[in-house]
C-alpha cells in the first residue's frame, strides 16, 4: 500500500516526466528521421537516444534541486552543462575522413543541437524546444536543397585523373589558384586503374580565367593523364 501512496503523492511529477520524455522522443525522432533519410552514420535511433537522454538529465537536475536544495547547495544547470560539453565524443564518431574529404560535420552538429533540444524539453521549456526543432529540421532539409541548387548552377567541377604522387593535390590546387580559381572543395574518388587517382575540384564562380585555360594549365603537369569538366 505504501507504494501506491508514494506514487499518488508524486503522480504530478511522474506524469510531467512521461510527457517530457515522450516529447523529447518525438522531437529527436524528427531530426533523426532526416539524417536517416540521407543515410548518415547517426540516424533515427541515435538522435532519439541523445534527445531523451538529455531530457532525462535535466529532469534529474530538477528532481535533485527540489528534493535536496534544502540540505545542500545545488545548481540545476550543472548536469545540463555536462551534456552540452560531453556530447562531443559522440559527434566525433560521426565525422569520417575519406581521402582528402571530411564528412559528417553536419550530423555531428545536429547531434549537439538535438541534445540542446532535449535539455530544453527536460526543463519544461517546450516553446524553445519546438521552435529550435523546426529551425534545425529546416536547416538540414530545405537549406541543404537550396544550397545544392546554388552550387549546381554556379560552381564548376573539374575531374582530374592523375598518377598517385605525394603532394600532387597541393600542386594541382596551386595551379588552379594561380589561374585565378577559388577552390570550394576537393574530393578524392578512387580509380579502377592501378597507380592512378581521380580528384574532383569544385571551383567557385567568378574565375579570372576560363575553364578551358585552367584545364590546359593542369594538363601541363606531367603526372596528369586526363581532365574534364562535369556537365
Amino acid at each position: 500500500m505504501w507504494i501506491i501512496s508514494w506514487f499518488n503523492s508524486n503522480a504530478e511529477f511522474y506524469l510531467s516526466m512521461i510527457i517530457r520524455l515522450a516529447l523529447a522522443c518525438m522531437l529527436g525522432g524528427i531530426i533523426g528521421f532526416e539524417r536517416e533519410h540521407v543515410h548518415r552514420p547517426a540516424g533515427f535511433r541515435t538522435h532519439i537516444l541523445v534527445c531523451v537522454g538529455s531530457a532525462l538529465v535535466m529532469i534529474t537536475s530538477e528532481y535533485i534541486y527540489y528534493h535536496f536544495s534544502s540540505h545542500v547547495n545545488t545548481d540545476p544547470a550543472r548536469l545540463g552543462a555536462q551534456v552540452i560539453s560531453g556530447i562531443g565524443f559522440l559527434g566525433a564518431g560521426t565525422i569520417i575522413k575519406e581521402g582528402i574529404s571530411v564528412k559528417g560535420l553536419t550530423t555531428a552538429a545536429s547531434l549537439w543541437a538535438v541534445s540542446c533540444v532535449g535539455i530544453a524539453v527536460g526543463i519544461g521549456f517546450y516553446g524553445g524546444a519546438f521552435i529550435a526543432t523546426a529551425f534545425i529540421f529546416l536547416t538540414l532539409g530545405v537549406a541543404k536543397k537550396t544550397q545544392g541548387r546554388m552550387n549546381v548552377k554556379k560552381s564548376t567541377r573539374l575531374y582530374v585523373h592523375t598518377q598517385i604522387k605525394k603532394g600532387e593535390v597541393n600542386e594541382l590546387s596551386k595551379i588552379i589558384e594561380e589561374m585565378g580559381g577559388q577552390l570550394i572543395k576537393t574530393d578524392f574518388i578512387s580509380s579502377e586503374r592501378d597507380g592512378e587517382m581521380i580528384l574532383r575540384f569544385t571551383l567557385a564562380p567568378g574565375m579570372q580565367a576560363s575553364v578551358a585555360e585552367i584545364i590546359e594549365a593542369i594538363l601541363c603537369n606531367g603526372t596528369v593523364r586526363r581532365v574534364y569538366e562535369e556537365v
